[in-house]
């Protein structure tokens, strides 16, 4: 079996016993742009072109009015050399 397949399996198995109430449970504590900037040490101008947006959308998401950047910012905050 591939790695993938048994990623795949592991995690159901892990996502059962979740629903069962047993085994660990990981939660994500939401991260705001602003924290992520700061812990990259990146200006409001230098986190925008990237992501693929300009000044505006640069201040929706930094006042927290955007949707869908979770997981972009996620991933910046996880690694910010890396994305």
């Amino acid at each position: 079996m591939s790695t993938f397949g048994e990623d795949l399996i592991q995690s159901l198995n892990e996502a059962l016993a979740h629903t069962k109430g047993k085994g660990p449970a990981i939660v994500h504590v939401p991260v705001t742009p602003r924290e992520v900037r700061k812990r990259a040490r990146l200006t409001q101008a230098q986190m925008g072109p990237p992501n693929g947006h300009g000044p505006v959308r640069r201040q929706e998401i930094g006042t927290g009015n955007a949707q869908g950047q979770r997981a972009r910012r996620d991933a910046v905050a996880r690694d910010p050399e890396g994305t």
